[in-house]
């Protein structure tokens, strides 16, 4: 049982997707970053100032009463919230992944259709002459037997 766990484990699909969810946890990491750091502050700024991460709904006042001024505040206070804010941030992120992934799936299937593609070469030809459909390989027209180059 060991031994076939271990041919398992080492086949190459098994490697790739461990090495791809490895690179996927990476990019995620730094796909949080670009939108809690770089997209969602000018789009708030531009949105009058709202810090998209401190947008939440107060469901149960905690040990000290609200209103509270940001999420941390809220949360330190022990008050239920619904977070809204941080789903959209999390919305944005799932669809720059999404879109992330669908662009480097649209480029794989290019190369793809290119490498099954080869480029045949034809079995015909024109006869200069006659303009008769006639083999590729053929050196005389059949239907105006002239000699062909």
């Amino acid at each position: 049982m060991l031994k076939e766990f271990k041919e398992f484990a080492m086949r190459g699909n098994v490697v790739d997707m461990a090495v791809g969810i490895i690179i996927g946890g990476a990019f995620g990491t730094i796909v949080k970053s670009l939108v809690s750091d770089v997209m969602m502050p000018p789009i708030g700024l531009l949105l009058g100032g709202v810090d998209f991460s401190n947008l939440f709904i107060t469901l149960k006042q905690g040990t000290t009463a609200g209103p509270y001024a940001t999420l941390a505040n809220a949360q330190s206070a022990g008050a239920v919230t619904i977070s809204y804010g941080l789903f959209l941030n999390a919305v944005i992120s799932f669809l720059i992944v999404a879109f992330a992934v669908f662009m480097l799936i649209k480029g794989i299937n290019k190369l793809d259709r290119l490498e099954e593609a080869p480029v045949a070469e034809p079995t015909t030809k024109e006869c200069p002459h006659c303009c008769s459909t006639i083999a590729a390989k053929a050196t005389r027209c059949p239907y105006c037997t002239s000699e062909l180059k």
